[in-house]
C-alpha cells in the first residue's frame, strides 16, 4: 500500500469518526435533556417512586444518566482525536473498569427486573413483610452495582499485568484487558456470567412469564387486574427488547471470538456492533415517557407554562414602554398649548 492509499484510509477513516461523533453527540444531548425532566419530576412527585415495580426502574435509569454523562464522553473524545487520548495504560484501565461496570450493572438489573415481575404480579402480597420485600427486593438490586465494582476491580484494577497489551488506536483501547488475553478461566467466567447469563435470564423470564400471564388471564378474567399487569409487562418487554437489540449482536460475535475464531467479524464488532450498545443508554430515557403518562403530561404542561410566562413577560415589557412614548407625546402637545396662546390672543384682538 503506497503513501496516496494511506492518505485515503486515513481521510475515510477521519470522515468515518466525525459521523460517529455527530452522531452520539446529538443523541446524548437529547437523552441528557429528558433525563433531567425525569429526575425532576420525580423529585416533585416522590409518591411515584413509592410503587416496587418502579424501583428497579429507577435504578437502572440512574446507571443509565451515569453512562450518559461519564462514559460517553470517553467515546467522544475517541471519535474527535482518532485515537485514545491521552494515549497512557492508567487511562485504559480507567476506561475499561468504569464501562465494563455500567455494562454489568444494567444487564444484571434488566434480569432481576424481569424476575421480579413474576412476584409483582403472581406473588404481590408476599412482598409486604418488611423482611422478604428487603431480601427479595431491595437487596437484589444492590447487588447488581456491588458484585460487578468488586469483580471488575480485581480483574482490571487489582489484576497483575505489564500494561503493554493496549491498542491506542480502538475505542476503549481494543478492549485489551490482561485478565481478557492471558487469563483465560477469569476471561471465560467473565463472558458466560457478567455478559451472557444475565441475558439469557433476560429472555427465559420473559418467555415464561407471557406464558403465565396469559394462562392466569384466561383462568380469572380480571380486566383491572389485567390492566395493571398489561403496564408492567409493556415496561418490561420494552426494555428487554431493547437492550436486546443493542447487546444481542455484541454478544454473539464476541462468543464466537472467544470460543471459536478470534478473528470472526472482529472489524464489525469494533466498528458497528460495539457502538450499537450505546442505543440501550441513548433511548431508554424517552422509553420513561410511555411508561409513565403522567410524567409527559407533567413536561407539556411545564412547556406550556413557560411559553405562556414569556408572552406575558414581552406584552409587560411592551406595555411598560408605551407610557414613556405616550408621555412625551403628551409633554410636547402640553408645550405647544403653551405656544399657542399668545398667538390665539393676537388673532382675537385683530378681530
Amino acid at each position: 500500500m503506497n503513501i496516496t492509499d494511506l492518505e485515503v484510509v486515513g481521510n475515510s477513516k477521519f470522515i468515518f469518526y466525525r459521523i460517529k461523533f455527530t452522531i452520539l453527540l446529538l443523541l446524548q444531548i437529547s437523552s441528557i435533556i429528558v433525563s433531567i425532566f425525569i429526575f425532576i419530576y420525580f423529585a416533585k412527585h416522590r409518591t411515584s417512586l413509592k410503587a416496587s415495580q418502579n424501583h428497579g426502574l429507577f435504578v437502572l435509569l440512574m446507571v443509565n444518566s451515569i453512562q450518559l454523562v461519564f462514559d460517553i464522553p470517553l467515546s467522544l473524545s475517541f471519535y474527535i482525536h482518532g485515537y485514545v487520548s491521552p494515549p497512557v495504560p492508567s487511562y485504559c484501565i480507567w476506561w475499561t473498569f468504569f464501562e465494563y461496570i455500567i455494562y454489568a450493572s444494567s444487564e444484571y438489573l434488566i434480569a432481576i427486573i424481569s424476575l421480579q415481575r413474576h412476584i409483582f404480579i403472581f406473588y404481590h402480597n408476599l412482598l409486604r413483610k418488611r423482611w422478604i420485600a428487603i431480601l427479595l427486593h431491595h437487596v437484589p438490586l444492590l447487588l447488581c452495582i456491588i458484585y460487578p465494582t468488586i469483580f471488575y476491580v480485581y480483574a482490571i484494577v487489582l489484576y497483575p499485568c505489564d500494561n503493554t497489551q493496549w491498542d491506542f488506536s480502538s475505542r476503549v483501547c481494543g478492549f485489551a484487558n490482561c485478565y481478557l488475553m492471558y487469563g483465560s478461566i477469569l476471561g471465560s467466567f467473565d463472558l458466560v456470567v457478567n455478559n451472557s447469563m444475565p441475558v439469557f435470564i433476560d429472555i427465559i423470564s420473559n418467555i415464561v412469564l407471557i406464558i403465565r400471564v396469559f394462562l392466569q388471564k384466561r383462568r380469572m378474567q380480571q380486566s383491572t387486574r389485567w390492566r395493571q399487569q398489561r403496564r408492567m409487562l409493556i415496561q418490561l418487554f420494552s426494555v428487554s427488547g431493547l437492550y436486546l437489540v443493542g447487546w444481542a449482536p455484541f454478544l454473539t460475535v464476541y462468543i464466537v471470538n472467544v470460543l471459536i475464531d478470534p478473528t470472526f467479524l472482529n472489524y464489525v464488532e469494533q466498528n458497528y456492533f460495539g457502538d450499537l450498545i450505546y442505543i440501550t443508554y441513548f433511548f431508554l430515557p424517552w422509553m420513561w415517557l410511555g411508561f409513565f403518562p403522567e410524567l409527559t403530561r407533567w413536561i407539556m404542561q411545564e412547556y406550556h407554562r413557560l411559553r405562556t410566562g414569556n408572552r406575558i413577560g414581552t406584552i409587560q415589557t411592551q406595555n411598560n414602554t408605551r407610557p414613556a412614548q405616550t408621555h412625551g407625546t403628551r409633554e410636547s402637545v402640553q408645550r405647544r398649548s403653551v405656544i399657542r396662546p399668545p398667538q390665539m390672543l393676537r388673532i382675537k384682538a385683530k378681530t
